[in-house]
């Protein structure tokens, strides 16, 4: 493993990470010294304003139903979900997933603007992954019908981002692009999409989010799925986490944890373990004993990858469908994993609830710990929604370079340096994350592998604008750029379009024989980057 340039000790990390927190002024959400009122973040006492106490700036600039409509549909029931479909089918709710959702004590929710006054400890770094979870799956991001209150608790206590985005439309490569901050085709094992075998995987030399942040002085995690290759060659504990428990492959039996090839599918570090318990589970108490005990002094980071609500369509309590894939795997089926012919849309929001309450229960575990200020949480998905997912109004799915495929849900919550219920529209990307996460933990990339994210830093910290870029995207048969409000794509029919994802996010006005010059720019642009990358094998 390449050992990563250690800061100079003279030198203060751009962020300010290290110095000390002040007291903060009274009635400033998030610092010492203020009490969180009933009815901001008490389960069951949530505000809703009415609609008049709203403006349309509030509302977002997106696309979706409004987290206020949706928290009204899960209190109100199916009369209420009627009526949000019908604003969202009529373009009502077309500003915004969050229109005028209620924050800290029934306040709109509020554009971002960094807190430039305070200061913190290098934080903990709490990293929550979701596994095909998509876009508009949770309440606050405007689902009619799935009620996730830890989850709208997160986004109310920090800044909830419009318009992000998985480094990939596949779980492997967008794990890649993470753990690395580099596009996935970088890497031979990021080429594979998803990773099926054992040829191909991280390469233990290459440095990672967690070995840059173990050699800072980070204490390192990873609880649940890696994805991203297996024994004996590839692990997490050989690309810099200290500690790894949980599977190793794309799927598993929730139950028998038994993986794609029949083949048992949970370890501890590097060996099996047994455990024949509902898997989300067995995730939520392992990530929650983590973030309560003592790490000697150090900072942490913890990678939470849940499975949920990736397929098989399992949920706790399913024990006899379980038994009966579990069967059918034994007995040599291929494919049964998939469970083409199984799942619901009722099925499938039992397992998203699942989700949020899991998180809830090792958010809980966080602030019994004591250190749930000083703690930085992010929330995201590998990729977009799978067949249940609830995507309105983009188009396309996982595996698709569309907006459904590669758009997902993003919160992010640091209590010592964020105000909360802030909404941010600026583009990001996974890739970004890990810049941002070097920069604020003191560390620094490798200098033989040059990121492809940009820090946040400036952004989240010292209210710094951020830079326009470029987002990129390769997958076999497709492409994508953004720049700005533009979208370049080419699917699968090997056309170019060109689409304004501000005015159009459902991806149907094609502006490509309207604005040639600037197809010509972004593709241009596109064919730059993938001129740099490895090209697929055969």
């Amino acid at each position: 493993m390449p050992t990563s340039p250690q800061p100079h000790p003279a030198e203060q990390p751009a962020s300010g990470a290290e110095q000390p927190h002040p007291a903060g002024a009274p009635g400033t959400a998030g610092t010492p010294g203020t009490t969180d009122t009933p009815g901001a973040d008490t389960p069951g006492t949530t505000r809703v304003p009415p609609p008049s106490q709203l403006s349309r700036r509030a509302f977002g600039g997106v696309v979706g139903a409004t987290a206020a409509t949706a928290a009204a549909v899960a209190a109100a029931g199916p009369a209420a979900a009627a009526t949000g479909r019908a604003a969202r089918d009529t373009g009502a709710a077309a500003a915004g997933p969050r229109a005028g959702r209620p924050g800290h004590e029934g306040a709109a929710e509020v554009e971002f603007e960094a807190a430039t006054d305070r200061r913190s400890r290098r934080p903990n770094i709490l990293f929550i992954l979701a596994d095909d979870l998509g876009w508009a799956d949770l309440s606050s991001y405007g689902s009619p019908d799935i009620h996730t209150p830890h989850l709208d608790r997160l986004a109310r206590q920090g800044v909830r981002f419009t318009q992000a985005y998985s480094g990939s439309a596949t779980c492997s490569p967008t794990r890649f692009s993470l753990y690395t901050g580099r596009y996935p085709g970088r890497t031979r094992g990021g080429l594979a999409e998803p990773i099926a075998d054992k040829s191909v995987g991280l390469d233990p030399n290459h440095p990672t989010l967690a070995s840059l942040l173990r050699d800072a002085g980070y204490a390192t995690a990873l609880i649940g799925k890696w994805h991203c290759g297996y024994l004996p060659d590839y692990s997490p504990t050989r690309s810099g986490w200290d500690e790894f428990f949980g599977n190793f492959g794309g799927a598993l039996e929730y139950y028998s944890k038994l993986g794609l090839s029949g083949e048992y599918d949970l370890y501890e570090g590097d060996a099996e373990y047994k455990d024949l318990r509902y898997y989300t589970r067995i995730l939520t108490e392992r990530a929650s004993d983590y973030v309560r005990r003592g790490h000697g002094g150090k900072p942490w980071l913890l990678n939470l990858n849940f499975t949920t609500p990736h397929w098989p369509w399992i949920a706790e309590g399913d024990e006899e469908e379980s038994a009966r894939l579990t069967a059918r795997i034994r007995a040599g089926e291929k494919g049964v994993l998939n469970h083409r012919e199984g799942g619901s849309l009722a099925k499938y929001r039992e397992m998203v609830r699942d989700l949020d309450a899991s998180v809830g229960t090792v958010l809980a575990a966080l602030r019994d710990s004591g250190e749930e200020h000083n703690t930085l949480v992010i929330f995201s998905s590998d990729n977009g929604g799978e067949r249940w997912s609830y995507q309105w109004p983009l188009s396309g799915n996982k595996s698709t370079l569309e907006e459904g495929g590669i758009r997902v849900p993003n919160l992010v919550r640091w209590p010592a340096r964020l105000r909360r219920n802030q909404v941010s529209h600026e583009p990001v990307a996974s890739y970004d994350w890990t810049a941002t996460l070097l920069e604020i933990a003191g560390a620094r990339p490798h200098p033989a592998y040059p990121l492809d994210g940009a820090s946040l830093a400036g952004y989240l910290l010292r209210g710094e604008r951020l830079a326009e870029r470029d987002l990129f995207w390769r997958v076999r048969g497709e492409r994508a750029l953004r720049r700005g409000d533009w979208k370049y794509y080419r699917g699968a029919d090997g056309r170019d379009k060109l689409f304004h994802l501000t005015n159009d996010p459902r991806e149907r006005a094609n502006h490509a024989t309207t604005d040639k010059a600037r197809l010509a720019r972004l593709r241009a642009a596109w064919e730059k980057v993938d001129a740099g990358l490895l090209p697929y094998e055969d």
